[in-house]
């Protein structure tokens, strides 16, 4: 790229506004993008595959705060793999969300006093669809508000016709496998959805109840008996034995015998399990199979009746007792006080503080409750998905939340994918007149008569395809062809077992499949790595939640930071596994990055700067060639970072380069060069546009919207979009450069920090000599030392009247200033003395360890001399202070 020049540079530094206002350009930035095509992912293409499929939100919902994160994340790496030369697939789309949404819908209905009953199935699946349509995908708009570079020609929906052939193939490859079976088990129930529901929308949470201790058995404590206890009284209505453990000596007596229940007239064993802790309570427990997961293992071990006592809304039911009809909260008090009417309750303890899993979606304590449903048979699937893993064909970052994988997919039980519900997939089995049973694929004709089984699909289900489905299968298409294996998934660590686990089992479940295999050799896998980040916490550390109202609305930060401010603050934070805080502060840092950048580039274009084939090496100045390693050492760091996931460290690294030494250093330094001959100001102009124009496209995957104004104003380019990623220049780096530039920071900070404590305004220049240069090897450094210092040349009549001795590299300057009265001579000697004492304390320090036989003797020689040549320093700090506190007492 050939230079521009100066007066074209000027012309487009005003072309852009007088101050960075994101809320002015972003729309427009993001709208022309799409526009433009840079987005659209080409199968055909020769270009290498690169893909990520976006985790779907529910089309219920609207951004939060992890959502951003996650595609803050994901926008970078696709953003990043664009300008490096990949054909980047990144494929947005949204979950149909089953019982979120038809929650919603149903509390539509219930504001008119209709329930879904009152339309029937079809009717109320259309009104669902209509309200998909007018008020889902808000999420859409708000991802083109942080700029998702998502190819939106490929916008999928769980529900579309596509992925609904998807659906029903898998689930009937898999049912003719024997993989997918019809059995009754305990499983979450929702009262109020009227539903089975998955853990992960199982929340647990700390509520005070009590505990009652009742009796089974005679009265008489002389006679046979035992005392259990329960949170849950009303469930002693489905107990079907009492256990104990075997080497209980108490119970040996007991195990065998029975005792009457105490409403059912049932006779209840007593049974011996060495689940049964003899160290717990009575170290007697109460057996209710279909009502607790633990007793229901311990039911299907002894072969034990299973009643249900509930039915689906949560009432007392099929008891023969007074209870039935009752409500099971009220059937807690009812049945506690029937007991204690009995002499049956022991004990009561109020309140009792326990964990009870409540539903995410309807907030009701959920019941455990024997139910027939549909189940995945999940030990080859889950043994697939661990062996991907432990073979690494997926890579998960980091490596600690391997263990967490290994554990849960070691252990995984049998996976309940049914739902009592209307709206989702439904599940494609078919009931006959004569007692049939089939299952029929998408391609499949139905006979006449049969009725399908009325249950949808678990939405992870569905969910679970998302990576391949979205791609065409089970057609074998360009699609799969180019980009699948995905490349990456980016989700948080918190669903790693949910959605993550389910797509790895049906991925490697289909791996033979020719249309996934797509000729490449080897397992297939459905992402070849999983970047998992942490949660998003508020300032102080505490998990957002609306409970709290500590939640941060992340389109309020867009428009009052810019989608750049958010985006990254939250990189700037993500590091693999962990979590990050966030506060205003954060976001406000951030905008004022972008405005510094803004700042920089329009005052490099003032001063006619654009990138451009650069001078021999030999021929630039030393803050040139430090500059320029500088950036080349940061591009590396910044790869390293990215391909590693590390993206707070990639970050901080562009921070620190682009604020610390492009604009406090190198923009200062470039002013000095400018006003030198026309060779070092042209050289100069290019340089800053070079160095510019790589931290502009190096920041870009992160902060797109600034990168793009001042980039296509910096060089005239197209966009930044589809500009180069930085690569390496190969130069040798410079470390005398890079010594000098490093020496004569330091000069010019503490001749700075010197005028500070005195009270010297920035802009006030003093006279002063400087001496020790030559033997610093700073005498390239004069006019930078003198403009930064705001130094003046000694006049007539100079006197010194303050000095500031600096130890650098290869010998000590000294700087004699005339303040001519202008400094403060107490403020000068209560530096010096805190600088006596901070030299004492390093003097101290250092004479203890090289006094310390022990140390001696066990640390390195390289340890050893580190300190000796600190004790030797702070020594020559300590004179030299202590000369000038006894010039100032004589001033």
């Amino acid at each position: 790229m050939t230079s521009a020049a100066p007066e074209n540079s000027q012309n487009r530094a005003d072309a852009l506004p007088k101050s960075w206002d994101p809320s002015s350009v972003e729309a427009d930035l993001y709208q022309g993008w799409v526009d433009a095509g840079y987005f659209r992912a080409d199968p055909s293409s020769s270009k290498p595959g690169y893909s990520i499929v976006l985790p779907p939100p529910n089309v219920t919902g609207s951004l939060h705060m992890g959502h951003a994160l996650d595609h803050t994340l994901m926008d970078a790496l696709s953003r990043r793999k664009r300008m490096q030369g990949y054909e980047v697939l990144w494929l947005p789309g949204m979950d149909h969300a089953g019982i979120a949404t038809q929650s919603v819908v149903e509390k539509q209905l219930a504001a008119d006093g209709k329930t879904k009953e009152d339309f029937g199935r079809e009717l109320f699946i259309e009104k669902v669809w209509d309200w998909k349509r007018e008020s889902g995908g808000t999420i859409g708009g708000q991802m083109r508000r942080i700029g998702d570079s998502v190819d939106w020609s490929r916008d999928r929906f769980t529900m579309d016709e596509g992925l609904s052939r998807a659906v029903q193939t898998m689930f009937k490859r898999m049912y003719d496998d024997g993989l997918i079976y019809r059995a009754e088990r305990l499983v979450n129930w929702s009262p109020v959805l009227q539903t089975a529901i998955s853990d992960i929308e199982v929340k647990f949470e700390d509520v005070e109840g009590e505990l009652v201790s009742l009796r089974y058995g005679s009265l008489n404590d002389d006679e046979p008996h035992v005392v259990v206890a329960t949170t849950r009284v009303e469930t002693m209505l489905g107990d079907t034995a009492v256990a104990v453990h075997p080497d209980d000596e108490r119970y040996k007596h007991l195990i065998g015998t029975t005792l009457e229940h105490p409403f059912t007239g049932r006779d209840i064993p007593i049974i011996a399990d060495e689940y049964v802790d003899p160290e717990f309570g009575t170290g007697a427990v109460k057996i209710t199979p279909a009502h607790d997961p633990n007793d229901f293992e311990m039911g299907l071990r002894h072969n034990l009746p299973m009643p249900t006592i509930m039915d689906k809304t949560g009432k007392i039911a099929d008891t023969g007792t007074q209870f039935d009809g009752l409500d099971r909260f009220d059937a807690r008090v009812k049945v506690r006080e029937a007991l204690a009417e009995q002499g049956r309750v022991v004990a009561e303890k109020r309140p009792y503080l326990h964990s009870v899993g409540h539903s995410e979606r309807s907030g009701e304590s959920i019941e455990p409750r024997l139910s027939l449903q549909w189940w995945v048979k999940v030990e080859s699937l889950a043994k697939a998905a661990g062996d991907a893993v432990r073979n690494g064909d997926t890579v998960i970052h980091p490596t600690s939340q391997e263990p967490r994988w290994f554990a849960w997919v070691d252990d995984m039980h049998d996976w309940c994918i049914s739902r009592q519900l209307w709206w989702g997939h439904r599940i494609p089995i078919w009931y006959g007149p004569d007692g049939q049973v089939e299952c029929f694929g998408p391609d499949e004709t139905v006979p006449e008569g049969w009725e399908q089984d009325p249950d949808v699909l678990d939405t992870w289900f569905s969910s679970g395809l998302w990576p391949f489905s979205t791609m065409g299968w089970p057609e074998k298409t360009p699609e799969l062809e180019k980009f699948y294996p995905t490349s990456v998934l980016v989700t948080g660590y918190d669903i790693l077992f949910f959605w993550v686990a389910r797509m790895m089992m049906f991925g490697t479940y289909v791996s033979e499949d020719e249309a996934l295999a797509a000729g490449k050799s080897g397992p297939q896998v459905p992402f070849e790595d999983v970047f998992l980040h942490g949660l998003v916490r508020d300032q102080f550390g505490k998990k957002m939640s609306k409970s709290r109202g500590n939640g941060i609305d992340p389109l309020d930060w867009v428009d009052r930071f810019g989608a750049d401010a958010l985006r990254f603050t939250l990189a700037r934070g993500a590091n693999p596994g962990s979590d990050l805080s966030v506060g205003e502060d954060h976001a406000q840092s951030s905008r004022n990055f972008a405005t510094k950048l803004f700042n920089a580039t329009k005052f490099a274009l003032m001063n006619g700067a654009a990138p451009a084939p650069l001078a021999d090496r030999g021929e630039l100045t030393d803050a040139d060639r430090w500059i320029l390693d500088r950036l080349e050492q940061v591009r590396g760091e910044v790869d390293a970072a990215f391909d590693r996931y590390e993206f707070s460290k990639a970050c901080e690294a562009l921070f620190h380069f682009a604020w610390d030494e492009v604009c406090d250093w190198y923009l200062e330094l470039a002013k000095v060069q400018f006003a030198e001959n026309d060779t070092v100001a042209s050289t100069t102009r290019s340089v800053l546009g070079t160095v510019l124009d790589a931290v502009l496209r190096l920041l870009h995957p992160v902060i797109p919207f600034v990168t793009e104004t001042l980039w296509k104003a910096l060089t005239g380019g197209e966009s930044v979009v589809v500009a180069e990623w930085p690569q390496s220049t190969g130069a040798e780096a410079d470390p005398v450069a890079a010594q000098r530039i490093e020496d004569m920071q330091r000069l010019v900070t503490e001749v700075r920090r010197f005028r500070s404590d005195q009270g010297l305004k920035p802009s006030q220049r003093v006279p002063a000599r400087v001496s020790g240069i030559v033997e610093a090897d700073l005498n390239t450094q004069v006019a930078a030392i003198t403009s930064l210092a705001r130094l003046t040349a000694p006049e007539e009549g100079f006197e010194v009247s303050a000095s500031v001795e600096v130890r650098l590299s290869k010998g000590t300057v000294t700087v004699d200033l005339d303040t001519s009265g202008n400094v403060d001579l107490g403020a000068e000697k209560a530096r010096l003395e805190k600088d006596l004492a901070a030299a004492e304390k390093e003097l101290s320090g250092t004479a203890a360890k090289l006094s310390n036989e022990a140390f001696l003797a066990k640390a390195p020689d390289a340890v050893v001399e580190k300190i000796r040549t600190r004790r030797q320093i702070a020594t020559e700090e300590i004179e030299r202070i202590t000369k000038r506190l006894k010039e100032l007492e004589g001033a």
